[in-house]
């Protein structure tokens, strides 16, 4: 399978491809960064996003996308600007029918180092001795864009069984529904009345003729 990283940023952009056979190995292919300057306008910075996530995507022709989900920032701003450029990246995902799938910070840092928690050194230090790197990759969004890909790689398998009992769930869900459904009309009878309709009709008919 192979996976593109994305850690997404205006500023900084980082894109990345891995590939792994099942298992924990993986082997990176690509690594870098996209960077564009704060006086450009924003739609220029983004296009300039859109511009490398569709040259990547065409090039290295990943099976799936890992994109890391805006969870909590302090600087709105940043939290924007983060969250527009994974959109055109997922947009552009879209268009070829790559699927994409969003990890939060924490659940990468999990996976890569075992601490949800973890710093960028730690994450980094990590990442480099997983793909075997002779030195750490820079800069850190270029690790952090690695840390999704290998992430998705080995939560992979995870996401497919959760998906397939999912699926499962909704079959049921719709099975019983149907059964439901069905045990609600034979209940009703065929006139479409509460059992025992044409009984109580039948008595108030009688009791009216003894009152008259």
């Amino acid at each position: 399978m192979r996976v593109m990283g994305v850690d997404p940023g205006l500023t900084r952009c980082g894109l990345s491809v891995v590939e792994g056979a099942g298992g924990r190995k993986v082997t990176a292919l690509d690594v870098d960064v996209v960077r564009t300057p704060s006086t450009m306008e924003l739609s220029q910075r983004l296009l300039a996003v859109w511009d490398a996530a569709e040259y990547w995507m065409d090039t290295h022709r990943p099976d799936v996308i890992a994109i890391e989900r805006v969870f909590t920032q302090h600087n709105v701003s940043t939290a924007m600007g983060t969250a527009q450029a994974g959109g055109v990246v997922a947009l552009a995902a879209a268009r070829r029918d790559i699927p994409v799938h969003f990890h939060t910070p924490s659940e990468v840092k999990a996976a890569v180092t075992g601490n949800g928690n973890a710093g960028k050194a730690q994450v980094t230090a990590m990442i480099t001795r997983i793909l075997g790197f002779q030195k750490a990759p820079e800069p850190a969004d270029a690790a952090d864009a690695l840390a999704l890909a290998v992430c998705h790689c080995w939560r992979a398998p995870m996401i497919a069984r959760m998906a397939e009992a999912e699926q499962k769930a909704a079959e049921q869900r719709k099975v019983y529904q149907q059964r439901l459904a069905a045990s609600r009309r034979k209940a009703t009878g065929t006139g479409g009345g509460p059992v025992g309709r044409g009984r109580t009709t039948e008595r108030v008919s009688t009791l009216e003729g003894k009152t008259r």
